[in-house]
């Protein structure tokens, strides 16, 4: 079952911003091919493998990212179509800086957690595919599914708080719509929702999803139009049956929580999660300022034309709809302090949740997918891992996590789709074996 649902993560994200199904079956047969080599065993496959592909990806979109404090060595390299050999080196840079290479990364940047702390923050090459702008530790990178992670974490926080339950059904949250209201998605929980267990559809209904592009107005009302829409029509599947990897299912959990609340999910984020975590780089949608090259440009791919950057602005990033699926944005340094706090979580020693709280995000509620995480079994890790990856198909981001070890390995670029998945988890394999050796 887990490796099910690590199949599925990551053909999600890869697909979440302009869904086309014959691409997701075609991102699907490639994830398939490379899981076995997926971070099982670092660099056991290294000469045939590229040390360790993509830990995830299929038909049920998912993507989850992370990234990392910086407290170890820093050094933003050149790129182009050479390595910037006059630069400062060491040999994590070094590392890669040939991987993003061989693969034609704009930018390749890493963080590594040993003993609960950040023992290593690298960058290498430049914000866009081109330009001069060479990349800094501190730039921020969009973790599209990555944030699924976050909205689970602020809807337990509002469960502690009493403002919400789990067994919260959308019956009740959504009370106001009457019969408007699909009979069968009356009974379905917040945690089926977050579990991809509710039965929401695995891609947007098109019309829906073309009326979410037009939209304009606050996140806030966009999510609720998207969610009513969907709210009166029948579920994919019958809920709590099967397990559909859902943006919308997290729509949905993100209009609850802010119904529950009174407060949009950005200003929820920002003051329960963002700010006690001391993440000032955190925000939503693309990470450069219109016109600008002030951080990194998401890229897109095409076999045979290579990558194209995309100008950042309100086509840079998927709707707000879907926010509370996978539309932040964050640097390295911050999102190793959220790292981090899940790391202290899973070891019973965290703030401002309780361990219980923890345990239900960190636990299969079915199928080897928790509450934002997959969950596996990986020897390097002394066990259990939660892993997640993120992409808006511009940008890619995957996190490992090792609770027994303490441990963690999170690797971003600006670029999405295939190449992306390749070459960072090869990246991921080799840091885990430099950082983490058994």
């Amino acid at each position: 079952a887990s490796m099910f649902w690590l199949v599925l993560v990551i053909a999600s994200d890869v697909c979440i911003h302009r869904p086309r199904p014959s691409a997701v079956r075609a991102k699907l047969k490639f994830q398939r091919e490379e899981l076995e080599c997926a971070p099982r065993e670092p660099g056991a496959n290294q000469a045939a493998a590229a040390d360790a592909r993509r830990p995830a990806a299929g038909r049920l979109l998912w993507v989850l990212g992370a990234c990392m404090l910086a407290l170890g060595t820093h050094f933003a390299r050149g790129a182009g179509q050479a390595p910037a050999a006059a630069l400062p080196s060491d040999p994590t840079s070094d590392m890669l800086e040939a991987i993003r290479n061989k693969h034609q990364f704009p930018v390749l940047a890493a963080a590594v957690i040993v003993d609960g702390k950040v023992v290593a923050t690298n960058v290498v090459g430049f914000r866009k595919r081109g330009g001069s702008e060479r990349a800094q530790v501190t730039d921020k990178f969009h973790i599209g599914s990555v944030t699924k992670s976050m909205t689970a974490t602020v809807a337990a926080m509002l469960v502690e708080q009493g403002r919400i339950s789990w067994q919260t059904r959308i019956g009740e949250s959504f009370a106001d719509l009457g019969t408007k209201l699909h009979a069968d998605y009356r009974d379905v929980t917040l945690e089926q929702l977050l579990a991809h267990r509710g039965g929401a559809p695995a891609e947007p209904p098109d019309d829906l999803w073309k009326a979410a592009w037009r939209a304009t107005g606050s996140g806030q009302s966009q999510r609720l139009d998207f969610v009513r829409g969907l709210l009166a029509r029948a579920p994919e599947t019958k809920p709590g049956t099967k397990a559909v990897y859902s943006n919308q299912g997290y729509a949905i959990a993100g209009v609850m929580l802010e119904k529950a609340v009174g407060k949009p999910w950005e200003e929820l984020m920002r003051t329960m999660l963002f700010d006690p975590l001391q993440m000032k780089s955190a925000g939503f949608g693309a990470p450069a300022s219109p016109g600008e090259v002030d951080q990194p440009w998401g890229h897109t791919w095409k076999a045979g034309a290579g990558f194209r950057p995309v100008p950042p602005g309100p086509g840079a990033d998927n709707p707000a709809a879907i926010g509370p699926a996978g539309t932040v944005h964050c640097s390295l340094p911050d999102l190793a302090y959220y790292v981090v706090f899940h790391l202290a979580g899973a070891r019973e020693t965290g703030e401002m949740l309780k361990p219980g709280s923890f345990k239900k995000l960190h636990e299969s509620a079915g199928d080897g997918y928790a509450l934002g995480w997959v969950v596996l079994e990986r020897k390097w890790a002394g066990g259990k891992a939660l892993m997640h990856t993120g992409s808006n198909t511009m940008f890619y981001v995957v996190v490992w996590m090792a609770p027994r070890r303490n441990a963690a390995v999170i690797v971003a670029t600006n670029v999405g789709s295939d190449p992306a998945f390749a070459g960072c988890d090869e990246a991921a394999s080799r840091l885990i074996q430099r950082f983490l050796p058994q």
